[in-house]
């Protein structure tokens, strides 16, 4: 039995058979989160992950299904931070999901400096604007906006809690991918590896996926484009895998 406070809802994550709470007023997953949860590395059986900017947890709970090594969530925000315990209790993973409460800056502090094999972020996407253009739902402006860290500090935190040869997955919006670059190079992550998603054939590119080796040697590589949608509207075979399993 799950407590579910206000309005929010108990969904399924269908590919992996989990659960995850989730809230229209105070967060709910986009896309995003299941493209990075696929893309990053993730360890067998070797080795820890941390998640920064985590929200409800739900790249945990993804990942979760791919990796048998420890995931550490780290969200900023208490009534999301919550959600994600009580999603990891529900479904019995309290043994391989833990969930700090806490600024991202610091986990760096809290985690260990130079200790984990992985870290993924799917930081928030735009500079903070004025008082009249942000969000008036405070937990929807710290999701989107760069109010309580920004792209450097999501970067600088990565690096840090990564061990040389540890691997950063970032999603992010194409517009930022030279200050992505700048930033991985300045903060030791060298990129290794780039895919663009597309919302289908002849749009351009609106989110992009970018991967990186802490102190790793040059060797970018351009992953084929994903596309979401196809000419029909509907998802494509990639995308359906991805959010539905594997088709029997």
């Amino acid at each position: 039995m799950v407590l579910l406070k206000g309005d929010e809802r108990l969904d399924y994550l269908l590919a992996e058979e989990l659960r995850i709470i989730q809230s229209p007023s105070v967060f709910a997953f986009s896309l995003d989160a299941v493209l990075l949860a696929r893309f990053a590395y993730l360890p067998a059986k070797k080795g820890s992950i941390v998640d920064l900017c985590s929200g409800n947890g739900v790249v945990p709970l993804l990942m979760s299904a791919k990796t048998k090594v420890p995931i550490i969530g780290v969200e900023i925000q208490e009534r999301l931070y919550d959600m994600a315990f009580r999603s990891i209790e529900y479904n019995g993973l309290e043994d391989r999901i833990s969930m700090v409460h806490g600024d991202l800056k610091e986990a760096p502090a809290q985690l260990g400096y130079e200790k984990h094999s992985v870290v993924t972020c799917n930081p928030p996407y735009f500079v903070t604007p004025s008082d009249k253009e942000l969000n008036m739902n405070e937990h929807l402006a710290i999701a989107r906006h760069e109010i309580y860290c920004t792209l450097e500090d999501c970067i600088r935190s990565s690096s840090e809690l990564l061990k040389q040869g540890g691997k950063a997955a970032f999603v992010h919006r194409p517009g930022r991918l030279l200050d992505l670059v700048t930033l991985m190079r300045k903060y030791r992550l060298e990129p290794k590896r780039l895919r663009f998603v597309y919302p289908k054939t002849g749009k351009e590119a609106n989110t992009v996926l970018i991967e990186g080796m802490k102190d790793g040697a040059p060797d970018l590589k351009i992953l084929p484009p994903l596309f979401v949608y196809d000419e029909q509207g509907e998802y494509t075979a990639e995308v359906r895998e991805m959010l539905y399993g594997e088709e029997q």
